[in-house]
């Protein structure tokens, strides 16, 4: 019954309490800086407006919404260059565009905040409650995305990274970093237990992704990069 208007409604609500729990950097701090230059350009998927904030957290972190809410926490950007920020932000838009993330937010809705008596009886959306949002959250935490909708999320990061004019190796790039921190941890972080959910995976994603710079000229026979005009 709940339309996607209600859904985006309740993201809305949803992301507005994330940033209001979290601490946002705001855009004049390094990291809002360095956030607002990588992504200059990336104004929309599909028609829908992106907006990106920093939250101030050591995690290794990063998440997008059915709304066009892109967060990033400051721990994945103190380990990554900005082409592998852009490489994790690109994937995280592919399931925005794919509508994974409203679909994610439906089901978790249904888990947690409805399960309650909650119902969208007329036009307008019912304010969720701070018990019910964090019912949300840890229903969305405990989410996780089939493989077919993972490896559709990389070729569309890929494809949305290189029509934007961003060299789209920055997803591999930053799938390398991901999986060398796992194995130097020897533990997976929430973050790369969501991504990879499967562990086998990484290298076949990664090996996806090579297979498409090498037909693309980004990289030559080897995975080494091929400098662009720009670089």
């Amino acid at each position: 019954t709940l339309s996607n208007n209600d859904i985006i409604g309740y993201v809305k609500q949803y992301i507005q309490e994330s940033d209001s729990k979290n601490k946002v950097l705001g855009p004049e701090t390094a990291y809002g800086k360095r956030l607002a230059t990588l992504t200059q350009g990336l104004t929309d998927v599909d028609g829908m407006p992106l907006n990106f904030k920093v939250y101030e957290n050591s995690e290794v972190n990063a998440f997008a919404c059915a709304d066009g809410s892109v967060r990033v926490y400051s721990g994945l950007m103190d380990i990554m260059t900005d082409n592998e920020v852009l490489g994790v932000i690109g994937h995280e838009i592919g399931h925005v565009a794919h509508e994974d993330t409203k679909k994610a937010f439906k089901q978790a809705l249904l888990n947690s905040a409805l399960k309650d008596g909650l119902a969208s009886t007329s036009s307008t959306v019912a304010a969720l409650t701070d018990s019910q949002l964090g019912a949300l959250g840890d229903a969305l935490a405990k989410s996780k995305y089939s493989k077919k909708q993972e490896n559709q999320a990389d070729e569309y990061g890929y494809q949305f990274l290189k029509s934007h004019g961003r060299n789209p190796i920055a997803m591999v790039q930053a799938f390398r970093k991901l999986q060398q921190m796992e194995q130097a941890s020897g533990q997976q972080s929430s973050f790369v237990n969501n991504l990879f959910s499967d562990h086998p995976e990484i290298s076949k994603r990664i090996a996806n992704m090579q297979k498409l710079c090498i037909k693309d000229g980004y990289m030559d026979k080897s995975g080494n990069p091929i400098p662009t005009a720009e670089e």
